[in-house]
């Protein structure tokens, strides 16, 4: 058992494990690549919907100064006007916040595809262990996650830094522009910048979901153990499995027995093989194999046949040739119809039955 527990984990985990590691919320997610995604297509809808937003703005800055004056100041008429004015903001807001949230959803969905689980919420001793806190924090994932974060916010400020130095010479003449120029200039500087840093923070979201990925499947590997384990978990040990087979073969035997008493005449062997036949010309195609066995289920087959008054006939080759060519529910082979209704033929004038 020792060596069982202490084997290399170096094998792929089974789509079982990969189906239980997804069921408990357990997946290859980056959170780096949402933070870019969101970066810079965010950048981009004010880059497109920013005009439609300011033009929004200044018609509600318009219609402020314009309407303060004459207003009845009032607790009343005070909040109908903020909430007013707090809903139309948020109205105007709305398409940004819609991209927004579409792509931090989307960025989801195109890592990890739709799942819903609640086990990362349930409360787990290990989380809170001040042991495996410690672990956790000495792990080589939470070096990579250190260094990860101290080159991000280097790459933000150097990327920030150099933007605003290539601006210097706009903005050191911004104090003598008008108000207009000052909002258009700076407002181009920011998104300048955020591009740049989300296009940088997108090629690090990569690197990480990489990273994440090779993390993941590393945890996820298994050893020899753990799959012969799983397998005799899923399929059931091989004794168990062959008394499932016993318990199916003694059910389907039940049910050959029952159908004997039906039918029409038993071929033997005469000691060997006993096979039982049933025709009925209005509903079968061609007669049919209901029953079989060898030695003691021959003997059986035939005890049974008596006991229901089932004719008896003595026919070694189509016994041997039935029983070998037929299985039990199939219709005789075609090249035995002839032998089979010369027996059937016979039945049937000791029982004085018209043969069709």
């Amino acid at each position: 058992m020792a060596e069982e527990q202490f084997q290399e984990r170096t094998e792929q985990a089974t789509p079982r494990k990969r189906q239980k590691a997804r069921e408990e919320g357990r997946v290859t997610r980056s959170q780096e690549l949402n933070s870019a995604l969101i970066i810079l297509l965010g950048a981009t809808a004010v880059f497109f919907l920013g005009p439609i937003l300011t033009d929004k703005m200044q018609g509600m800055m318009t219609y402020i100064f314009r309407e303060a004056p004459q207003m009845n100041i009032n607790a009343e008429s005070v909040m109908a006007f903020l909430s007013q004015q707090t809903l139309a903001f948020f109205i105007a807001l709305a398409p940004i916040l819609g991209v927004l949230t579409v792509v931090a959803y989307g960025a989801n969905v195109l890592q990890v595809g739709f799942i819903f689980t609640t086990h990362p919420l349930e409360l787990k001793m290990d989380a809170i262990s001040p042991v495996n806190g410690f672990q956790r924090l000495m792990s080589m994932r939470s070096l990579f996650q250190l260094v990860r974060d101290l080159l991000k916010i280097g790459v933000i400020v150097f990327v920030a830094y150099k933007a605003i130095v290539s601006e210097m010479d706009t903005i050191l003449v911004l104090p003598d522009a008008s108000v207009s120029v000052i909002g258009a200039t700076m407002g181009r500087l920011a998104l300048s910048i955020t591009l740049k840093i989300g296009a940088v923070l997108l090629i690090l979201g990569i690197i990480d979901y990489a990273y994440q990925k090779y993390d993941f499947e590393k945890n996820l590997r298994m050893s020899r153990q753990e799959i012969r384990d799983e397998y005799r978990d899923t399929e059931g040990s091989p004794q168990i499995k062959s008394r499932i087979r016993q318990i199916q073969r003694q059910m389907s035997r039940q049910r050959m027995m029952q159908e004997i008493p039906k039918a029409d005449v038993v071929v033997t062997n005469p000691t060997h093989i006993a096979v039982a036949l049933k025709y009925d010309s209005d509903k079968m195609d061609a007669p049919m194999l209901i029953a079989k066995g060898e030695r003691l289920l021959a003997e059986r087959i035939k005890e049974i046949a008596r006991e229901a008054g089932v004719p008896i006939v003595e026919n070694k080759p189509l016994a041997r040739a039935l029983f070998k060519m037929c299985d039990i529910g199939a219709y005789v082979p075609a090249k035995l119809y002839k032998a089979v209704a010369e027996v059937l033929a016979y039945v049937y004038r000791l029982k004085g039955k018209e043969v069709k």
